[in-house]
């Protein structure tokens, strides 16, 4: 039997049709009504839908079956996966990981060197790692390598001006699973509360939901360019707390996703003196801190460090805020996603709450060594006057340059669309335009079942062949209608496919 799809009837695979329309009594002991509700209740909007079906179309090009298409390619603009889009890996990062995987090369310099374009310091971040994990196919300590968590203490202090201790860095399999352990542990009951910004990635409220702990939500103000909104962020603390929900900890996304904002010290350091007023642990997602095309990255560590330091921490007042920075090789100009490798540093936390997500950690053994290895590469990439230097700066500087290139074209383009406002590109891989649709367009997508952003987006997937994810998928004021896009597939044909789309959409339904 098939099921009405969003063009048309889909077939249902054998397995699912019977499980759906067989009378006879189940044969196995999960079924979709016992399995965990909470996994149920999980959104992820990005991998949605949406994501299902341009890949359905990828595959139908792929086979040559797609001569029927009006496209003749798929755009995945859903989903930061630089790499899937063709951004190249850094050479040095891959040349490392290379001897890691095969230490055999090592003994092969000579000829990597004349005949490879390994360089020297190649050889030498190779031995150190080797020297620190012994194998990448070895487990390393359940918070990580020492040495590499030793490199990255050493980057935070140039970067902020500031010591960090490498036993309070942990490193982890991407941000996701630094959130998801530090989120673990805080929510200890389903009456948990955590302030996630509005719009936000949804990595935070499914990660709630699985734990059946509550979203409090606060949102961003996107007359400032989706600054913090100190005061509305107040008011949910308030009205959560009025419901009775215990409010732990607050989430902040800079640069921002899905937004693409980059947030200003001033905001930082207001965010900071509100979690030491109300007790709150602040959780900074920082991992696209290098992708800044206005202004300058500011750390939430050194936010609270120059508080510290401040006349205003009389009676240590900022003391004992407890922040929890991340940040990941997936994103800038890195993009090693699949490699899975990341970290997080805790600043004030209890040591007695430090071993309870130590022993969390534990659980798990450890993020994938080879990750941790690449975070060694993020942090201690090829200095001034070392052999790699000038390979990587240029690389690295043409993948800058060319995201915030795409960047500007996109919000070029927005800028000429009918009924489309978009804040100019500060910082992230996204933009965040609002689209005001015609009333016919939302009445129609109202008759099919849908949002009105939602059934933009598939309509202009079904068009041209990009992905990208409707606002809902991330929240949005009520009465507002948004969209996510990333910028990151090569070049700019595909701008105008969305702009051709949006003229004759904006026209069917005038």
């Amino acid at each position: 039997m098939p099921l009405a799809g969003p063009i048309g009837s889909l077939p249902l695979p054998s397995f699912l049709e019977k499980r759906l329309f067989s009378t006879t009594p189940p044969v196995r002991s999960l079924t979709i009504n016992n399995i965990n509700p909470h996994v149920k209740e999980a959104k992820y909007a990005v991998r949605g839908e949406l994501a299902i079906k341009s890949e359905q179309y990828k595959a139908q090009i792929a086979r040559g079956e797609g001569k029927d298409l009006p496209f003749d390619s798929v755009i995945a603009a859903n989903i930061g996966n630089p790499q899937q889009l063709d951004q190249k890996p850094l050479t040095f990062f891959r040349q490392v990981t290379s001897l890691l995987e095969n230490p055999a090369l090592l003994e092969c310099q000579d000829l990597l060197e004349q005949n490879a374009g390994y360089q020297s310091d190649v050889f030498e971040r190779a031995r150190r790692l080797l020297k620190d994990v012994k194998s990448v196919g070895a487990y390393s300590q359940s918070q990580g390598a020492p040495g590499i968590r030793q490199s990255v203490a050493d980057f935070i202090e140039r970067r902020d001006g500031y010591p960090a201790d490498k036993e309070l860095i942990y490193l982890c399999a991407g941000a996701s699973a630094g959130v998801n352990s530090l989120m673990n542990v805080i929510c200890a009951s389903p009456n948990t509360g955590v302030l996630v910004p509005i719009p936000q990635y949804p990595l935070y409220t499914a990660t709630l939901a699985l734990l059946n702990a509550k979203v409090v939500p606060y949102y961003l103000d996107e007359g400032t360019a989706w600054g913090t909104d100190l005061g509305g962020m107040r008011e949910a603390l308030a009205k959560a707390k009025k419901e009775g929900i215990d409010v732990r900890a607050v989430v902040v996304i800079n640069p921002g996703n899905p937004t693409g904002a980059s947030l200003k010290a001033e905001d930082i350091r207001g965010v900071l003196e509100m979690a030491a007023e109300e007790r709150l642990v602040v959780l900074a997602d920082e991992v696209y801190q290098t992708n800044v095309f206005e202004g300058e990255f500011f750390s939430f560590k050194k936010g609270l460090r120059d508080l510290q330091k401040s006349e205003g921490n009389a009676g240590g007042k900022y003391d004992n805020v407890e922040l929890a920075s991340l940040h990941s090789i997936s994103k800038g100009m890195v993009g090693e996603c699949g490699h899975r490798g990341g970290y997080y540093e805790m600043v004030g936390f209890d040591p007695e709450v430090v071993a309870q997500i130590y022993k969390f950690v534990s659980i798990m053994l450890c993020p994938p060594v080879i990750g941790q290895a690449l975070v060694d590469c993020m942090v201690a990439p090829p200095k001034t006057g070392e052999p790699s230097y000038p390979l990587y700066e240029k690389e690295y500087n043409h993948i800058f340059t060319s995201l915030r290139q795409r960047a500007n074209a996109l919000y070029t383009a927005f800028q000429k669309m009918e009924g489309v406002t978009c804040n100019s590109p500060a910082g992230s891989m996204y933009l965040f335009p609002s689209i005001h649709l015609p009333a016919k367009a939302i009445a129609k997508a109202k008759e099919e079942g849908r949002g009105a952003d939602e059934y933009y987006c598939l309509r202009l997937l079904e068009a041209t062949g990009i992905c990208i994810v409707p606002g809902s998928g991330f929240g949005q004021r009520e009465g507002t209608l948004h969209f996510r896009t990333t910028f990151l597939a090569p070049g700019t044909e595909w701008v105008g496919r969305i702009t051709e789309f949006h003229q004759k959409f904006m026209e069917e339904f005038r």
